[in-house]
């Protein structure tokens, strides 16, 4: 699914009137027809207060049209005009004198903090203040008001976008935006859903349709995606009836040192599940029987020292190479890395301590491969790109780290963003169960895996990505947040894949593309 850019909507709005040959003023009052329906299915005639906030631009234009249709199918509705400004727009303006026509009680206008009506938690808030176009603070007594809505505790649904909020940027005062249970979203989510600094705005997200003209969202390129089952299911490569191990690639997992095997154990099980036919891993002698008793699977090629990497040499011919899971940084393991560097042709996934030697040793970027695969956590991520002021700078600190070396880096998170080629791949799977050490060796293992079966280096991360999380969503069922560890994960791969073609009514827990409270 496409996530559309604030221009990129206008435009769509604009050339859906031309095309269609409709009005911005009937445009609107689809949007608002799509609102009422999806709570007049849900509220079906129930006489709870329904408080309307709308501010005077477009976005009050929505929410004008949402409560004179409320109204006329009777439900109990309060009406308010936020009045910050002496500008109104037209459609704000047409639904106004629309609104006054079908009831005798006509819109409340707020001015000041006096004004605020009372609200029950148990009533209902339908937010339609600011929509997307708002570019500056808000007033100080809007702020108010928006403490004023939180305070009351009553649901809240947020039409578009959470009011207050910025589409490219994050606030600095959280008291002046509206904290929302739920968000509609006119045709296309919003990157700020997905964003650990803005995504608690709006528990819950939902996307509804308003016929945006279909050439246009089919066609227009965005630099955010959202990636779910049905963007990596055309990924995904059926296997041959006489098949056999080598078509499915040779994947080297290399790391480990005394006291950190086990790193290597879970990303080089993880590449075995997976897909992967063969799986070597290259590690300190001290952790040959582990892997030999641990994982009869995979062969074990070991350095000379016992406990720590210090030469990296093998006679193998591995078509990827997964490496830094639990490696450490003593100075021979940081020469070792440096050496194998400057010589390796072979297809790269980078994690854990490979990255810290290499964010110590910038020059070292300039040795991977092209499209190499880095999945650092933040406090790595950090390391390779320096501090951030908010999300919004990190993923652009990102971008220009990627492309410059024409590199993928994986920024987890509750939505795990891959940034490659200027564009962000937002992942949709995962649950905060993952929050448990070696989920990360895992992933890494998992994207080896793939690069080794044959998917290129983009597809191999956003597919694993999103299996790894997939995975993660079906062990949690059984198991819950506290008790999922990474070995989990590797076990629930294969009902991850086997989920891909299930249809809906074969699996009522089929995956939500709404915010996951984290």
């Amino acid at each position: 699914m496409k996530i559309f850019s604030k221009e990129q909507i206008y435009e769509g709005d604009r050339l859906t009137a031309k095309k269609q040959n409709i009005t911005s003023t009937e445009l609107m009052e689809r949007a608002g027809i799509q609102i009422f329906n999806w709570l007049h299915i849900r509220m079906q005639g129930a006489q709870v207060p329904i408080h309307v906030f709308c501010g005077i631009g477009n976005n009050g234009g929505d929410g004008l049209v949402v409560a004179r249709h409320l109204i006329t199918h009777g439900y109990n509705v309060k009406t308010y005009i936020v009045n910050c400004s002496d500008k109104r727009s037209k459609d704000f303006l047409v639904n106004y004198d629309r609104i006054k026509e079908t009831t005798k009680e006509w819109p409340i206008m707020l001015k000041c903090k006096a004004d605020f009506p009372q609200i029950h938690k148990d009533d209902i808030i339908l937010d339609a203040i600011f929509g997307i176009g708002l570019n500056r603070p808000v007033d100080e007594w809007v702020t108010q008001l928006f403490v004023h809505l939180r305070a009351s505790k009553a649901f809240t649904l947020s039409i578009d976008i959470p009011s207050g909020a910025f589409t490219d940027k994050v606030l600095e005062n959280e008291d002046s935006v509206v904290w929302a249970n739920h968000t509609l979203s006119f045709q296309s989510p919003k990157l700020i859903f997905f964003l650990p600094e803005t995504a608690k705005f709006s528990l819950q997200w939902e996307v509804i349709d308003i016929g945006i003209d279909r050439e246009f969202l089919f066609k227009t390129e965005t630099n955010a995606i959202l990636i779910g089952k049905h963007e990596v299911l055309p990924m995904y490569k059926p296997r041959e009836k006489f098949s056999n191990k080598g078509m499915y690639g040779h994947a080297l997992i290399l790391g480990g040192s005394y006291g950190k095997i086990g790193a290597t154990l879970l990303a080089s099980r993880a590449a075995l599940a997976s897909g992967a036919g063969l799986v070597t891993a290259f590690i300190p002698k001290c952790g040959y029987s582990i892997l030999q008793t641990a994982l009869p699977e995979a062969m074990v090629i070991t350095d000379a020292n016992e406990y720590i990497i210090s030469s990296i040499a093998f006679e193998i011919e591995p078509k990827v190479i997964g490496l830094g899971i639990g490696m450490g940084t003593d100075t021979k393991t940081v020469s070792a890395l440096e050496k194998f560097l400057k010589n390796n042709k072979v297809p790269l996934v980078i994690d854990a301590d490979a990255l810290n030697i290499i964010s110590k040793k910038k020059a070292l970027l300039k040795l991977l491969p092209k499209q190499s695969v880095l999945t650092p956590h933040p406090k790595e991520l950090e390391r390779l790109i320096g501090k951030w002021k908010d999300d919004f700078d990190k993923l652009e600190k990102a971008k220009i780290l990627a492309k410059k070396h024409d590199i993928i880096i994986v920024i987890k998170g509750a939505n795990t963003i891959t940034v490659y080629n200027e564009k962000y791949y937002v992942n949709t799977t995962g649950n905060p169960g993952l929050a448990t050490a070696g989920t990360g060796d895992v992933l890494t293992g998992i994207i080896t895996g793939m690069v080794a079966q044959g998917y290129d280096a983009l597809q191999a991360t956003l597919f694993g990505v999103y299996l790894h999380g997939r995975s993660a969503d079906i062990a949690l069922e059984d198991l819950g947040y506290q008790s999922l560890i990474a070995s989990h994960v590797i076990e629930a791969l294969g009902a991850a894949y086997i989920d891909l073609f299930k249809q809906p009514e074969e699996h009522p827990k089929e995956e939500k593309t709404k915010q996951k409270e984290s």
